[in-house]
């Protein structure tokens, strides 16, 4: 038997960094995402000699060791082990012995939710083997204290979910890790015209958002004023943007994104590089109306809303800079799992 499984990718497009604490504890968030057709993956074969194995296909490492009650971390694979630690803690109570390959369309630190998905995905997959009583809120739930809690990943909260339930949602967090997910109802030539005016790019630079959002989360703490009074502009531009689709008036979405990278900036250091401000110089000159840079910033990809047929100017000019254009579609669907014989 072989157990497979499947979660999108996401962009926000609004809100980001308001989903982490203690900002959302404090004051609640509020976060616009939509999943793409890009993915995370994972393929669970049982074995029965008492042995685990562990393939990351797109990082290239594999592992193979006894199965145990608890696996300890070694610094290789450690977000899949603690994945694993905690469904034997919770459901099997007993160690198991498989065979487990991952990969994911987009690279580690891209901001696109890619390490959140892949926990989303595993998660999946051990659900579709063990028959675990889990709906869509408690997967994203327990992806999250995966993450958070058992690993001591900084990061948020919106990535588990997205992965779980996919499509264009407005997401909503309060203290005691309370999220709720309201799916928006986009009409079809909204979405089309949205998705031709989009331009995703990889700067072909990488970050490490941990230090991002740990300076993020110690601005909040301090009630630095900039940084908390920027949090709550970037709240409410997920309300206006939510309101802009729902309502279809695309043309106002240029400047809202582009409100959302001036306050984005003043969250926390080093969310802007010198290279990315000049690519978004750049698009903004070609013709793009507004742009955000995805995830917690400092490198990854980066996103740019482009009206009329601006889009082949804005690409021409940046494909000059070397960055690479991903083509991408909106997904309506989130974490999917089977069965194979």
């Amino acid at each position: 038997m072989i157990i497979r499984s499947k979660a999108p990718l996401r962009i926000g497009f609004a809100g980001g960094g308001s989903d982490v604490s203690p900002f959302s504890d404090l004051y609640g968030g509020a976060i616009l995402n939509a999943t793409l057709n890009m993915y995370a993956y994972a393929t669970i074969i049982p074995r029965q000699d008492g042995k685990i194995v562990l393939n990351s296909v797109d990082r290239d490492v594999r592992e193979e060791f006894d199965a145990e009650m608890e696996i300890e971390a070694t610094g290789k694979l450690d977000l899949i082990k603690g994945i694993y630690n905690r469904v034997v803690r919770e459901f099997s109570k007993k160690p198991l012995s498989f065979e487990l390959t991952t990969h994911v369309d987009a690279p580690p630190g891209s901001g696109l939710g890619s390490s959140s998905t892949l926990v989303v995905t595993i998660l999946g997959a051990f659900r579709e083997w063990l028959n675990l009583p889990l709906g869509e809120y408690d997967m994203a739930h327990m992806a999250y204290q995966v993450e958070r809690e058992d690993m001591q990943m900084a990061g948020g909260k919106q990535d588990q979910y997205a992965a779980t339930f996919g499509g264009i949602n407005f997401m909503e967090f309060y203290k005691d890790d309370k999220v709720i997910v309201n799916p928006l109802r986009i009409r079809t030539e909204v979405l089309d015209e949205l998705a031709y005016n989009l331009i995703l790019l990889n700067t072909n630079t990488s970050r490490f958002s941990s230090q991002i959002i740990k300076a993020q989360q110690d601005n909040v703490r301090n009630n630095l004023k900039s940084s908390v009074e920027a949090m709550h502009h970037i709240k409410e531009q997920a309300r206006l943007m939510k309101e802009v689709l729902l309502k279809g008036e695309l043309d106002r979405m240029g400047d809202i994104l582009n409100l959302g990278w001036e306050y984005k900036q003043k969250m926390a250091d080093n969310i802007v590089t010198g290279e990315i401000l000049e690519l978004y110089e750049q698009a903004m000159s070609a013709g793009a109306s507004g742009g955000k840079i995805s995830g917690a910033g400092g490198g990854g990809f980066m996103l740019f809303y482009c009206p009329g047929n601006s889009r082949h100017r804005v690409i021409k000019e940046l494909r000059d800079k070397i960055v690479h254009i991903h083509r991408f579609e909106f997904t309506k669907t989130g974490l999917r799992s089977w069965k194979s014989e």
